[in-house]
């Protein structure tokens, strides 16, 4: 036997384990807080977002009067990758995959009735993290927050795009310009903001295994903390402000063995690069469910894996968790998928035990083992990558998509030819009733075309022209990208017209 990412399982473990190291403390291998969650439960963040602002603000309103303790924003294809609604390249997307945002004003439609000051909010977007930052830092001002008290998250992570994703706009370099360039600016103005969440969710969804996904994320991690070193900020202080977003499949021990072999490896990643604080030392994650092992083929049986992913998120010590959606194999989730994926986390939470005490598996023999190999195995992968110059260099010779390309290819073929049975698809199959799902109308775009049009009419265009020229000079030049962003973004320019100015000069990839 053997775990999906190939490692071997023996029949029985009965080696003694004697680990000296407790919850909160260094290499953090039993969880980050010596009280786990007898101090805190996990933030239950359920990923939303759709059709319009408008739309998107009742479903946000929604899940919180259910319980949600954190919003988790999700932009359409066109918002990820720098255009507007009105773009000919956004026909048949706007809308789709989440909220389509063009400006400031649908940033305000989106957090109508929700102050930021008192919540958490995590949103995923890369390419122009920048500029929706900056749009919501705009939005916490105009409410009057205290932006030293504004927390969150921008995941902001460009380099698992050219991995795994491809929401990538400009090359490498001017990239990680804009990233670093964040991480700056929050330092000082905002800096209660987890800058980056290094994601390896999108390269497991790619068809990596749990162990590439590991050693590709942490490597990706390592880079960043270099880049940020290399721009004059301390590791101490950026540390803190580093955050990583993991998937959870279904080989329950191999999951809960990833997250804990996570948090030991990281530990002794920001040692060797000059860490000392424990706060910079700890790897803080959230988990997300595994959108890839849904099936569209009796789907009700997805609530189940769901809940078998997300109870070994908590026992391998999440800081955050979104649960899918039984119908996300078949379109957005409904309400009644939404409520029922957050009712998981609730049961988890409330009714398991799981939460009593403080890594509850810890002193298995196959656990601690499985951490140890797990360990041992990323090590390798990133071994490897050193090797090759780093992960930057790594993505430029196309190491990183070679590896997964591969892992997904031999999870395939173990699919089609029985090695692996997934329920209700090549075992146990049977002849089902179609399931209704959540459709988004395309006639929405046509509702943005409008509001952007009226946007552009009604802007002071003086205040508009002087920002896009202040942007224009920061960006030919060195200087921090993010205040003449921000000034672009109270000015009421476009995403889009923000994201072709920096395609000018930048180049595309």
């Amino acid at each position: 036997m053997k775990t999906p990412s190939g490692i071997p399982v023996k029949e029985v473990y009965t080696e003694p384990v004697n680990r000296p190291d407790l919850p909160g403390e260094f290499p953090f291998t039993r969880g980050i807080q010596k009280d786990m969650y007898r101090g805190r439960l996990w933030t239950m963040r359920q990923y939303a977002g759709f059709s319009t602002a408008e739309e998107s603000n009742k479903r946000y309103h929604y899940l919180l009067s259910q319980g949600t303790t954190g919003l988790s924003v999700a932009f359409d294809l066109p918002t990820q990758i720098g255009y507007d609604s009105d773009h000919p390249l956004s026909e048949g997307e706007v809308g789709k995959v989440g909220v389509a945002i063009d400006s400031l004003e649908d940033m305000e439609v989106l957090f109508k009735g929700i102050r930021l000051q008192d919540i958490t909010t995590s949103m995923t977007i890369n390419a122009t993290a920048p500029i929706l930052l900056a749009m919501y830092i705009a939005l916490a001002k105009r409410q009057g927050a205290d932006l030293s008290q504004l927390s969150g998250t921008v995941q902001n992570d460009i380099l698992k795009e050219y991995i795994a994703r491809g929401t990538y706009i400009y090359p490498p370099q001017p990239s990680m310009r804009l990233i670093t360039d964040v991480f700056e600016y929050c330092s000082k103005e905002v800096p209660k903001w987890n800058t980056i969440s290094v994601s390896g969710y999108h390269i497991r969804e790619a068809g990596s295994t749990a162990v590439q996904e590991l050693a590709f994320t942490l490597a990706n991690g390592k880079a960043y903390l270099e880049a940020a070193i290399k721009k004059g900020l301390g590791i101490n202080h950026f540390a803190k402000r580093i955050s990583f977003f993991f998937n959870c499949h279904n080989n329950f021990f191999e999951e809960i063995a990833k997250f804990r072999a996570a948090r030991r490896m990281w530990a002794n990643t920001t040692k060797a690069l000059g860490a000392t604080e424990p706060g910079a030392q700890k790897l803080r994650f959230h988990t997300q469910t595994g959108g890839s092992t849904l099936t569209a083929q009796q789907p009700y049986n997805n609530i189940v894996r769901v809940s078998n992913q997300a109870l070994a998120a908590v026992l391998g010590g999440t800081q955050s968790l979104h649960t899918n959606g039984f119908d996300e194999a078949l379109s957005l989730p409904t309400e009644e998928s939404a409520r029922i994926a957050l009712r998981t986390q609730q049961v988890i939470a409330f009714e398991s035990g799981v939460t009593d005490t403080v890594d509850p598996l810890a002193g298995s023999y196959f656990v601690e083992a499985l951490t140890d190999e797990m360990e041992a195995a990323a090590g390798k992968y990133i071994d490897r990558i050193d090797a090759l110059g780093g992960a930057v260099k790594a993505i430029e010779t196309g190491y990183f998509q070679e590896e997964i390309a591969a892992a997904a290819y031999a999870h395939q073929r173990d699919i089609e030819s029985g090695a692996s049975i997934i329920v209700g698809v090549n075992k146990f199959v049977e002849e089902e009733l179609p399931v209704s799902g959540f459709r988004v109308d395309d006639a929405i775009r046509d509702v943005q075309v409008k509001k952007i049009q009226a946007l552009k009419n009604k802007r002071d265009q003086p205040t508009f022209l002087a920002a896009m020229s202040e942007l224009d000079d920061t960006a030919r030049g060195a200087d921090n990208l993010m205040p003449a962003i921000l000034s672009a973004v109270e000015a009421y320019a476009t995403l889009g017209e923000i994201s072709d100015k920096l395609r000018e000069i930048f180049g595309e990839y």
